[in-house]
C-alpha cells in the first residue's frame, strides 16, 4: 500500500492504539497534521504552548500507564518540548515526542526554524531518532514506542524531515509483540530472603518503580505477610495506601519523622523501585551505614549508583516481589514496632503552619473516591505529599526528579483525558501557575473539567524557606510584587471560580468544583511565612531535622 510518510506516521499511531495527541502545529510538521485530519479515532488537543503539550502527554501516561504522545514543529516548537521531556526522563515516564524537521537537503545549513533537536535531547531521552530516509519511517515509529515502554520506561523523540513526511512510502501493517519479562538472578533473591527472615528492624521503601511496573499488590502482600513497616519516596506515594497501619509516611528531605527515623534505625531496608535520589537519602554515607540494603530495580544502571547497597537485584519487579513473598516468613518484630510508635507520626501537628490544614481538610472529602490529584512543584507539593492520604498507585501525579514548576495544570489535563470518568484535582502555587496557567485556554476550549487550586502566597515559598534555612533570611527574588487575582484570570477564559480563606471553606469549594462539568479555579490565600516541616538539615542524615521552622 502506497502512502505518504505522514500517513504512515498516523498508521503507526493507530497500530499502537493511540487515541490522544497533544501538540502545536508549524510549517515542518504540517504534512503530519494534514494526515491527522482524516483520522477519526485520534483526538488532537491543541495546547497553549508546546511545554504544556509535553506535560499533558506525561500526565496522560502517568494516569493511564500507556505511552503519552506529543508533537511539535521544528526549531522553537521542538525546543519548547525539552523541559517536558527532561521531566519525563527523570521520572521514567513513557512519552513519544514527534517533531517536524526541515527538508533533508537543508539539514545542517541553518535553515529557517532548524535546530539539532536530536543532539539537544540526547541526554534527556531514552533514545531519539532523526528520520531522513522514507523507508526507515515506519520501523522507527514502531521502535520508538517499543523503547518508550520497555524495561525502565522513558521518553523517545522522533524527528522527521519534511520531505520524508511528503514522500510516498510502501506501508505494511505490523504489530509489535509482547514485551519480554526480565528475570532476576535467583541466587540474589535467595540472599535477600535470608536477610529479611533474619531482620529485627526491617523497613520497606517503595519508590515510583512500584507504580510504573504495576507491582503495588505484590508489594502490599510482602509487607502484610511480614508485618513490615513501609515508607515511601515522593514518587512511591499511593503504592501502599496511607490508611494502612504499616504505612509510616514519606521519607526524605521533607519526610515524616517516623518514616525517616525508621530508615535511619533499620537493620534491613528493602528498597523497591527507587533510584535513591539525593532528596531521599540526605547524607549518603549515613544513609547506608550499619544496615543491609536490598535494592530492587528494573534498571541495572541504578544499582549501586547513589547508595552502596548490599544485595542488588535487577529484573521484573512483580516477579521479584512474588519470589520474596514465597520465601519470606513472618516473625516477631514487636519490639521494633514499639520503638517506631514512640516517634512522631504523619498526623502530628508540625509547627504553627496553617497551610497543611487545607490539605488535611480534603482527606474526608476524598477518602474512597475515584480521583486523581496533580501538583506543581514547591511548598504546596510538599504539603500535599505530607498531608494528603494517597490511597492507590498513580493517584498522585507530581514532578519528582526534575522538580518542574508549571507541571501540574497541563499534567492534570492529560490525566483527565486519559481517565475521563475520574475526577481530577490540581494543586499549584502562584509561581508555577504564572508559568503554564495559560493552559486554562486548552481546558476551556476543549471543555475539560478539572478542579484547579492555586495556593497563593504572592511569592516563591520554597525559595523563601531555603533562604531562611541556608542564607539567614537574606530574602532575594522570592516575593512577587503585586497581587494576581486568579479567579479573574480564569474568568478571562470563560471559566469560573472562587476565593477561600479557611480549610472548611476550601473543602466545600472542592466539593462544588468536583460537581462542575468545566474547569473550576479555587484560589487559597496562604501565609508567606508558612514553612514545610519537618525538614532535614542540608547535608545531614535523614533523622537530623531543622528545628524551629513554622513556629
Amino acid at each position: 500500500m502506497q502512502l505518504t510518510g505522514a500517513e504512515v506516521m498516523v498508521k503507526c499511531l493507530e497500530e499502537e492504539g493511540v487515541s490522544t495527541i497533544f501538540g502545536y502545529p508549524g510549517g515542518a510538521i504540517l504534512p503530519f497534521y494534514n494526515a491527522l485530519r482524516d483520522v477519526k479515532n485520534i483526538k488532537h488537543v491543541l495546547t497553549a504552548h508546546e511545554q504544556g503539550a509535553a506535560h499533558a502527554a506525561d500526565g496522560y501516561a502517568r494516569a493511564s500507564g500507556k505511552v503519552g504522545v506529543c508533537c511539535a514543529t521544528s526549531g522553537p516548537g521542538a525546543t519548547n518540548l525539552v523541559t517536558g521531556l527532561a521531566n519525563a526522563f527523570l521520572d521514567s515516564i513513557p512519552v513519544v515526542a514527534i517533531t517536524g524537521q526541515v527538508k533533508s537537503s537543508m539539514i545542517g545549513h541553518d535553515a529557517f526554524q532548524e535546530v539539532d533537536i536530536t543532539g539537544i535531547t540526547m541526554p534527556i531521552t531514552k533514545q531519539n531518532f532523526l528520520v531522513n530516509k522514507p523507508e526507515e519511517l515506519a520501523q522507527t515509529m514502531r521502535l520508538a514506542f517499543q523503547i518508550a515502554k520497555s524495561g525502565r520506561p522513558g521518553p523517545v523523540l522522533v524527528d522527521v524531515a519534511h520531505d520524508v513526511q511528503t514522500a510516498m512510502v510502501e506501508y505494511r501493517p505490523a504489530k509489535m509483540g509482547e514485551l519480554p519479562t526480565v528475570m532476576p538472578d535467583e541466587k540474589l533473591v535467595e540472599k535477600a530472603i535470608a536477610a529479611l527472615n533474619k531482620a529485627e528492624r526491617p523497613v520497606m521503601l517503595v519508590g515510583g518503580g512500584v507504580a510504573i511496573s504495576g507491582a503495588e499488590y505484590e508489594a502490599v502482600h510482602v509487607c502484610e505477610k511480614m508485618h513490615m513497616p513501609v515508607v515511601s519516596t515522593l514518587m512511591g506515594l499511593g503504592c501502599i495506601s496511607a490508611y494502612r497501619e504499616q504505612f509510616l509516611g514519606m521519607s526524605g528531605l521533607h519526610g515524616h519523622e517516623r518514616a525517616n527515623n525508621a530508615i535511619a534505625n533499620a537493620d534491613v531496608v528493602l528498597a523497591v523501585g527507587t533510584r535513591f535520589n539525593d532528596r531521599v537519602t540526605g547524607d549518603r554515607d549515613k544513609y547506608s551505614a550499619h544496615k543491609t540494603i536490598i535494592h530492587i530495580d528494573i534498571d541495572p544502571a541504578e544499582l549501586n549508583k547513589n547508595i552502596a547497597s548490599t544485595i542488588d537485584i535487577s529484573g521484573d519487579m512483580r516477579t521479584i516481589l512474588k519470589m520474596l513473598d514465597k520465601g519470606c516468613k513472618g516473625h516477631d518484630i514487636k519490639a521494633w514496632w514499639d520503638t517506631i510508635m514512640t516517634w512522631p507520626g504523619m498526623d502530628e501537628d508540625y509547627g504553627n503552619n496553617a497551610a497543611p490544614l487545607f490539605i488535611e481538610a480534603l482527606n474526608p472529602v476524598l477518602k474512597g473516591k475515584d480521583y486523581l490529584l496533580a501538583t506543581d512543584v514547591g511548598q504546596h507539593q510538599m504539603f500535599t505529599a505530607q498531608h494528603l492520604k494517597v490511597e492507590y498507585a498513580r493517584q498522585l501525579i507530581t514532578s519528582g526528579g526534575l522538580g518542574t514548576m508549571g507541571f501540574g495544570l497541563p499534567a492534570a489535563m492529560g490525566a483527565k483525558l486519559a481517565r475521563p470518568e475520574t475526577k481530577v484535582i490540581c494543586i499549584s502555587g502562584d509561581g508555577g501557575y504564572k508559568m503554564t496557567g495559560s493552559e486554562l485556554f486548552t481546558l476551556a476550549s476543549n471543555n475539560i473539567p478539572v478542579v484547579s487550586v492555586v495556593f497563593n502566597n504572592s511569592g516563591l515559598g520554597m525559595i523563601r524557606q531555603l533562604q531562611t534555612v541556608q542564607f539567614n533570611k537574606r530574602f532575594m527574588a522570592c516575593e512577587c510584587p503585586g497581587y494576581v487575582d486568579f479567579v479573574k484570570y480564569a474568568e478571562a477564559f470563560g471559566l469560573e471560580g472562587e476565593h477561600v480563606a479557611t480549610p472548611e471553606d476550601f473543602a466545600a469549594a472542592v466539593k462544588r468544583g468536583l460537581d462542575k462539568d468545566h474547569t473550576y479555579v479555587i484560589e487559597v490565600d496562604i501565609d508567606p511565612k508558612d514553612m514545610v516541616v519537618p525538614m532535614v538539615a542540608p547535608g545531614k542524615g535523614v533523622d537530623e531535622f531543622v528545628r524551629g521552622l513554622g513556629e
